[in-house]
């Protein structure tokens, strides 16, 4: 990359090239394919949250329009378990199959799945299915149930981190706290619904599916049904979102599949959106001790980080709170544990920022109550405590400016002018709040492959199975070639989202950018390599010359000499259509850095206790990913999870009875995320622009998670500073803040 190529296009503010697909209703979604002769599936779901089914009565649903077949636990094919391995790329993170037995783990598990000819037929008759079951009498509905019935977390060491003597240290501090956070279950609710429409061909399956992982779904589906993986083909080159939720495949793809086989049709499957509050996943709830040690100095001497969360009855999922609190902050004496407890819910997944939303808002509370019994400026503090190496692996970071991030941060915000006394700050009716939290996340880097070729019509082509979740994925991998090659970006085609494509990265953990990226580049240097060989062979425009004599510049071969030659006339010249490169690029490398993102939230709500009124008002967020790739999408994925960490503060929280089990606010009507009206008057986002070159090439890592990390707390904290209510259960409700 150089500095001219960089300046061109390589953090340049460009618009999404797949927009104008969306906007004119071209892109296709999963549902979107209605295939020749295809049938549709619709689920019943359990209504007890733990039992036995006893007996499903299918004698009205046979006889409605349109059925083709019932499945259930007594009429399904066998299929193969997966084993859940990510080094292995088929993770799963409910291993129970659908149907698999009459056991009922959760409320909305799928027990039986009608096919039908329509849509609105299917439907019916699965309405019509009726279930008896044999319900256990005290189910486990939340975290607090479970731990009240004297249930003992499972430990998960191979999570845990622990450096010097923590309890001890703790014990001879000067100044301590001692404090626990609670954080609820979330449920990701996506705008696209999950979906799947599956297609069996001479015992090849083609599936259609709503998924962050197309190379997993393949290999996942290819384990189920005892497949070699190249029969079969997963496509999903649009995704309405996931936020982690279409990560992995859940049991209803897999019903999907072995319904298709049974029935010899195509079969169409879109789980409705009460379901996808039991069936696809959730950010499981946390309970989080801390205890925080410091000497009157400001400076750290002791961090425990010790939390459980719920799991599933039949996998295990670790919500791991304690992923940034080992490194974040300079500490000799440390300890981050986490723990699992069974309950009656689906099994957990990876939501926005797993583990460090809901851990930083445990941490970075504490970190602000410890700089109020220190008398210390919240700002301060944390800088008192600022690293550069990462302790937990005694590693020295590639890159860090959180300096820089809490400097810009508080400036743009005016964090000077902060009045450190509760409930001082006023306009008119309202009591100004202000508060602020660090945020970060890892930098991950995985194996990519990827295809790029260079068209004798002037455009280029770039492939490669990675996905496109509405975060401009498309848009910078067209942006990587045409950095190496001066093509412009209207004329750069890119395919994404298909496992028949080069092997490339789920779109989650912000890893896409900075492992896609360097593959991208790799591919496109081998087609400008392979365009050098026809060049220089007999009848080529630079016959006879070396191919290293040869440089590619903005669409041109260029020689010693300075003659030039479009590559365009390159290829037809010798009436080829294009010059083809792939490439396969490692994952980041280890050993000799940690690699993480840094920066800064600074948060002003506004509480007007006449009518009883909270919201944030402003919001400016510092943020340090390395060298930003494409200016207008970044701002917008920190935009969007600032937003999120609004709503994981103020709003969020899928509610269960605990008599019944059942959720209580499983639809869009009751389970309450933030809203146009809800948005801050000002958001502004800077992004401090430091390429990581020690990560890759570009220098850049990834944008989409850190921005919600630290959000909650931000929040949190400002509203401790208007009202002086120490909030350490999400969401905030105002009814905490109504009492005396």
């Amino acid at each position: 990359m150089t500095d001219k190529i960089q300046a061109k296009i390589i953090g340049a503010s460009k618009p999404r090239i797949d927009g104008p697909q969306k906007l004119s209703g071209q892109a296709m979604y999963a549902a979107d394919h209605h295939l020749p002769n295809m049938a549709y599936a619709y689920g019943v779901f359990s209504t007890v949250a733990s039992g036995t089914i006893d007996n499903i009565d299918l004698s009205k649903a046979k006889q409605m329009p349109g059925v083709i077949d019932i499945f259930h636990h007594d009429h399904f094919p066998s299929l193969y378990r997966t084993p859940s391995s990510f080094a292995q790329e088929n993770k799963v993170d409910e291993t129970r199959l659908p149907f698999e037995d009459g056991k009922v783990y959760y409320p909305g598990q799928f027990v039986a799945l009608v096919v039908a000819d329509t849509f609105a037929n299917a439907r019916a008759a699965a309405y019509a299915v009726k279930v008896a079951y044999s319900a256990d009498a005290e189910p486990i509905a939340t975290l607090s149930q479970a731990l009240e019935r004297g249930d003992k977390p499972k430990t998960a060491d191979s999570s845990g981190h622990s450096r010097g003597n923590p309890d001890s240290a703790f014990e001879s501090s000067a100044n301590q706290i001692d404090v626990t956070y609670v954080t609820p279950m979330e449920t990701h609710n996506p705008m696209e619904m999950h979906a799947s429409v599956a297609n069996w061909e001479n015992g090849d399956l083609v599936l259609y599916e709503s998924s962050q992982g197309v190379i997993f779904a393949r290999n996942v589906m290819a384990k189920v049904f005892g497949l070699p993986p190249e029969r079969v083909e997963v496509r999903s080159p649009f995704i309405g979102s996931g936020f982690g939720s279409k990560l992995w495949l859940w049991p209803h793809a897999i019903a999907a599949a072995a319904a298709a086989r049974e029935v010899g049709r195509p079969v169409q499957l879109v789980v409705p959106r009460q379901q996808m509050f039991t069936t696809t996943g959730h950010r499981p709830p946390t309970q989080q001790q801390i205890r925080i040690g410091a000497d009157d100095n400001g400076k750290l001497t002791a961090l425990t980080h010790d939390s459980v969360n719920t799991t599933s009855m039949v996998d295990t999922y670790v919500e791991t709170t304690g992923s940034c609190t080992k490194s974040l902050y300079d500490c000799e004496n440390l300890r981050v544990s986490h723990a699992t407890i069974g309950a009656n819910h689906g099994t957990p997944t990876s939501m926005r920022a797993p583990g460090a939303a809901p851990g930083l808002f445990a941490l970075e509370s504490a970190m602000d109550e410890m700089a109020e019994k220190l008398n210390m400026d919240p700002l301060e503090f944390r800088k008192a405590n600022y690293t550069e190496r990462d302790q937990s692996m005694d590693l020295p970071f590639s890159s860090i400016h959180l300096m820089e991030a809490f400097d810009k941060g508080a400036e743009k915000f005016g964090w000077s002018k902060r009045n450190a006394e509760i409930g001082s700050m006023g306009d008119g009716d309202e009591i100004l709040g202000w508060g602020m939290a660090a945020c970060n996340w890892e930098a991950l880097k995985m194996n990519c492959d990827a295809r790029v070729s260079l068209r004798a019509d002037g455009t280029a082509y770039a492939s490669c199975a990675t996905q496109d979740i509405g975060t401009g994925t498309y848009t910078i991998v067209a942006q990587a070639v045409s950095a190496i090659t001066g093509i412009p970006l209207d004329k750069i085609e890119v395919e994404l989202g298909d496992s028949s494509y080069p092997s490339g990265p789920v779109s989650g953990g912000s890893w896409a950018t900075a492992t896609t990226l360097p593959a991208i580049a790799e591919a496109t240097r081998s087609a400008i390599d392979a365009l050098k060989s026809y060049a220089i062979s007999d009848g080529g425009a630079f016959a006879g010359a070396k191919s290293d004599d040869l440089s590619f510049d903005d669409g041109k071969l260029v020689d010693g000499d300075g003659k030039s030659v479009a590559y365009t006339d390159v290829l037809s010249q010798l009436k080829l259509a294009n010059a083809d490169g792939e490439a396969h690029t490692p994952g980041a490398p280890q050993g000799e850095y940690s690699f993480r993102s840094f920066g800064a939230h600074f948060v002003e709500v506004r509480w007007d206790p006449g009518i009883s009124r909270l919201r944030v008002s402003r919001v400016v967020s510092a943020i340090d990913v390395g060298q930003i790739i494409n200016e207008k999408t970044s701002a917008n994925q920190v935009e969007g999870a600032i937003a999120m960490g609004i709503g994981m503060a103020l709003f969020e929280a899928t509610e269960y009875d605990e008599g019944s089990g059942l959720p209580v606010n499983n639809n869009y009507a009751e389970y309450l995320v933030p809203v146009h009206a809800d948005q801050p008057d000002s958001v502004d986002v800077i992004l401090l622009d430091h390429p990581d070159y020690a990560f890759n090439e570009f220098g850049a890592r990834g944008i989409g998670e850190i921005g919600i990390t630290g959000m909650a707390a931000a929040v949190a904290n400002a509203v401790h500073h208007a009202t002086g209510k120490r909030i350490r259960e999400l969401p905030i409700r105002l009814e905490e803040l109504m009492s005396a």
